[in-house]
């Protein structure tokens, strides 16, 4: 048997190939849009893509099933549980609770785990030339490495109100199926440390049911229905905005695109027309160059493995926009966005400098000018982390406007006072700043070194209010 795991940094997401080495066959698993990395499996093991199959309709990625069946002309093998509200809405073999697919000598096996989404499933691998037991279950965003899939996503996200407590008690049943499987079976899943799609996912790739059992949080509530629903909608990540979209388009038809493509180095005289013009500017810099000085409208969104889903963010399915980065960068930015379909790239530049324009510059400041300003009747300082760390803990009278929906919260900060701004260590605060400079916001300071240097210096009391002291 071949078995490879593809780890997507970048959105903290797994995919896998899984081929019988004796007939050559193989399939795919969750692929990425960004389909080259399979091709190259393949023809480095000498196997022949002939299957391909999701565990669910997913929300966090624009899923490369059907570039990867355009290009191998692989069958495509989705599920058709969860009732006709979850169907795919494009041609494929459908999947139901107990069915199987053979790839030469090996076999997967559906299990309906409902709770995430009303259609996942989970696939159980037999090796059939070693065992006739399962070995391995691939079980998408069903269960983590110390977690479990949210079901608050297609309410929150995808705006279906009152999914939420139906997905939850789902997922409790699902989870009863999981538990019956012998303990030394594999867990794979489709996301790690760091994604949306759950609160507290683990940082290694892959564990055993009958780790899971014993130390996933999940599964220590006996019967406990409630108390397992309390505490799996309580505290959850805010979801992306481009979550809504991602459900949308991994369920219909679209256009593919089965290669990575190439995007135009502009000439300034390009770059200024189409500037001109009111194309948005992304500037994939580190947070220090930019604060240095940037193109006036910009947005700061950090080139790193945060990219695309902050991109996602602030960026529309509509617009078309332009980056600043280095050469050997737009390629791997050029992922990170096909990744989630932002496909509108106009092109880049390399050189901000070299526009003839009046750049701006970011004031930053120290800790010990941001503490000068607590207290102030005409400052106001402002929280952009998520909510849930700032109900853990934050600075005596801040604010609180998540960064990633400041740009409909701009009615909440003021133009009268003295604004100061920060997060957890300074790259938030520098999106957040480019978007309020972008907004007209002028007096706007940015404490770059967050909550992450304040408990450092300050101890553990992050500060108190009038009614309430909070702790870290």
């Amino acid at each position: 048997m071949f078995f490879q795991h593809v780890y997507d940094k970048s959105l903290a997401q797994g995919s896998y190939v899984v081929g019988c080495q004796a007939t050559g066959e193989a399939i795919v698993i969750d692929a990425q849009r960004d389909i080259d990395v399979y091709l190259d499996i393949a023809k480095q093991n000498n196997l022949r893509i002939t299957h391909i199959t999701e565990t669910h309709i997913h929300a966090d990625f624009l899923c490369g099933s059907r570039e990867l069946a355009a290009v191998t002309g692989a069958t495509m093998y989705l599920s058709d549980e969860g009732g006709e509200d979850w169907q795919y809405q494009f041609s494929h073999k459908g999947l139901k609770d107990g069915d199987m697919i053979k790839i030469g000598n090996l076999s997967l096996k559906v299990m309906h785990t409902p709770g995430h989404t009303p259609e996942s499933i989970s696939f159980l691998l037999t090796d059939h030339p070693a065992t006739d037991s399962p070995v391995m279950a691939f079980t998408g965003d069903f269960v983590f490495v110390g977690d479990i899939g949210r079901p608050d996503l297609l309410e929150k996200a995808a705006g279906l109100i009152g999914t939420k407590e139906a997905g939850a008690k789902q997922m409790f049943q699902s989870l009863k199926k999981f538990a019956a499987l012998p303990e030394y079976v594999q867990v794979w899943s489709a996301h790690g440390a760091g994604s949306a799609c759950g609160k507290a996912l683990g940082a290694v790739h892959s564990s055993t049911v009958g780790y899971e059992k014993i130390r996933n949080w999940a599964f220590q509530y006996g019967e406990d229905e409630k108390g397992f629903t309390d505490y799996l909608l309580a505290d959850q990540p805010e979801p992306p905005k481009y979550f809504a979209m991602m459900k949308h388009l991994n369920k219909v038809n679209r256009p593919l695109l089965v290669a990575v493509p190439k995007h135009p180095k502009l000439s300034k005289e390009d770059f200024l027309d189409a500037y001109a013009n009111g194309l948005k500017v992304i500037d994939t810099r580190s947070k220090i160059d930019f604060a240095e000085g940037f193109i006036p409208g910009s947005l700061n969104i950090q080139g790193n493995n945060s990219f695309s889903t902050w991109a996602g963010w602030l960026l529309n399915y509509q617009e078309q926009f332009m980056l600043v980065c280095d050469d050997n960068q737009i390629e791997d930015l050029t992922r990170k966005l096909m990744r989630i379909g932002l496909d509108n790239i106009f092109g880049y530049i390399t050189d901000v400098k070299d526009l003839s324009l009046d750049l701006q510059k970011a004031d930053v400041i120290s800790l010990d000018e941001f503490k000068t300003y607590i207290g102030k009747e005409d400052v106001q300082i402002v929280d952009v982390r998520g909510v849930t760390e700032y109900e853990a803990g934050h600075v005596a009278g801040a604010d609180h406007v998540f960064v990633g929906t400041l740009n409909d919260n701009l009615n909440k900060i003021s133009k009268d006072k003295q604004i100061v701004i920060h997060c957890q260590a300074g790259d938030r605060s520098a999106i957040a700043y480019s978007i309020l400079a972008k907004n007209g916001f002028a007096n706007v300071k940015n404490f770059s070194g967050g909550m992450k240097e304040w408990q450092a210096n300050e101890g553990n009391t992050i500060g108190c209010n009038e009614t309430s002291c909070t702790n870290a």
